[in-house]
């Protein structure tokens, strides 16, 4: 091969590499845009939907029994029950609870762990929810404090829950869910939350969880906790 030839072939060559990776730029240029913006848009439409539906089923005649508190064992993955409320994270932080905690659930606000306690109950109420992506309720999970409240409405009652503690876990510490986190064969005699999300905020290597016990059960009578109006 000619000396021209070698060189004309080396800038084909050269040129086709700086094609692949133009091409390569792109589509991950499109991929990040897909999650960063993209996902938030189908989530905040999912979660206006939810809260909606949550709504709206509120302002239907009860039926059953009458009891005042969710039957969980009735719930359908996705559908939601509740709305969350951390009044550190802003006077308007509202986020709809759904049943579930499969990415699918958890695109339409943050997750409620099957066969853990429900809002009020004697137990632990866990939910996990997105840190980053997918409508990112938990983005500043990070900002709660030992003393910080944690409100969530239901149809017929507000609970506040008090923040007790948080700690960074491993994935695989699935004890923190647990009715008594921390202590597998204790039995529970208090109402818990626990709030999980990924951390650090964009990586999953482990996990932040928020700690906190129930301190006010309030009827909808009794119009919102004034902590709702305060803000943090």
């Amino acid at each position: 091969m000619s000396g021209g030839s070698a060189a004309s072939a080396l800038r084909a060559g050269a040129r086709g590499l700086g094609d692949l990776f133009i091409t390569v730029g792109l589509v991950l240029l499109l991929f990040v845009a897909y999650q960063l913006v993209w996902t938030n848009v189908v989530a905040n439409q999912a979660q206006d939907r939810v809260e909606d539906s949550i709504r709206d089923q509120w302002e239907r005649p009860r039926g059953g029994n009458g009891s005042t508190t969710v039957d969980m064992g009735s719930l359908d993955f996705g559908e939601g029950f509740a709305f969350l409320r951390i009044p550190r994270l802003g006077t308007k932080y509202s986020v709809p609870v759904v049943e579930g905690v499969q990415l699918d659930d958890l695109a339409k606000g943050v997750g409620h762990y099957r066969r853990t306690a429900g809002p009020g109950e004697v137990g632990n109420f866990a939910v996990a929810g997105h840190r980053a992506t997918n409508g990112e309720p938990f983005a500043r999970l990070d900002r709660v404090r030992k003393g910080d409240v944690v409100v969530t409405e239901t149809r017929d009652a507000w609970f506040t829950y008090v923040v007790d503690r948080t700690r960074i876990v491993l994935p695989s510490d699935t004890w923190v869910i647990d009715p008594v986190p921390g202590k597998p064969r204790a039995e529970p005699t208090e109402a818990l939350l626990t709030l999980t999300t990924c951390n650090p905020r964009w990586a999953s290597t482990e996990r932040l969880i928020v700690f906190a016990h129930l301190e006010e059960k309030r009827p909808k009578s009794a119009g919102p906790p004034p902590v709702l109006a305060k803000g943090a």
